[in-house]
């Protein structure tokens, strides 16, 4: 899992390095107005990982506000499944571990006038974790093992590039990892659901409200 995370980053950034790369610059920018740029926008991530060696699924949202293409503040949440696989426990013989967090979302941006940027995400917030039937997960009667649950705090840095698709859309590819607190769950040998995790996400919304630049390409004269 490790290799393939490695893989994966390797393969997002070398491509975003070539995007910036072959960037035209034979423009010409006007901005007759010094002002500061800002946006809001509703995004959307699924990542695969790991927690304690084990396949592990995420899916995210977040919500934030963006100030001159910079910097992010806003708010992220994530929903995690985890396949553990625990044999011989008393309630079921393939226990699996399901939870969420969420918290403060920000995210400073580098090289925000390119097409390509790079930023460096990180969510500080807690959230909750417990043991789930992985035989019984897709039934319609299933509530899960609310028993046998537990809270932690988690801090997850990350490493993204953005791909400015318009002014309203927004992709982003990267890795993260999870700093999670210890947890108490009992039976069973997990302690914490620290972990990497590798993804893509999109960001939909105006991300240059109020912009007063445009570009004006040379060669064309259009």
């Amino acid at each position: 899992m490790k290799q393939q995370i490695l893989t994966f980053l390797l393969l997002i950034f070398g491509s975003s390095f070539l995007a910036w790369a072959q960037e035209p610059d034979d423009y010409l920018e006007f901005n007759d107005r010094k002002n500061v740029v800002h946006g809001v926008y509703l995004g959307i991530t699924t990542h695969i990982g790991e927690v304690d060696g084990k396949e592990t699924y995420l899916a995210g949202i977040k919500m934030a506000y963006v100030a001159n293409q910079q910097f992010e503040v806003g708010w992220a949440g994530v929903v995690f499944y985890s396949q553990q696989n625990f044999r011989d426990f008393v309630f079921s013989n393939n226990e699996d571990v399901a939870g969420g967090y969420g918290g403060l979302h920000l995210e400073p941006i580098f090289f925000s006038k390119s097409r390509v940027n790079l930023s460096v995400p990180i969510l500080i917030g807690a959230g909750g974790v417990a043991y789930i039937d992985g035989d019984r997960v897709f039934d319609d009667d299933f509530d899960g093992d609310p028993d046998v649950s537990d809270a932690f705090f988690v801090v997850e840095p990350g490493l993204n590039a953005l791909f400015n698709v318009s002014r309203f859309l927004q992709l982003e590819a990267g890795v993260r990892y999870r700093f999670a607190s210890r947890i108490g769950l009992s039976p069973g040998p997990l302690t914490r659901i620290s972990g990497f995790s590798a993804g893509i996400g999109i960001k939909v919304g105006i991300f240059n409200m109020g912009r007063n630049r445009y570009k004006k390409n040379i060669n064309n004269g259009k």
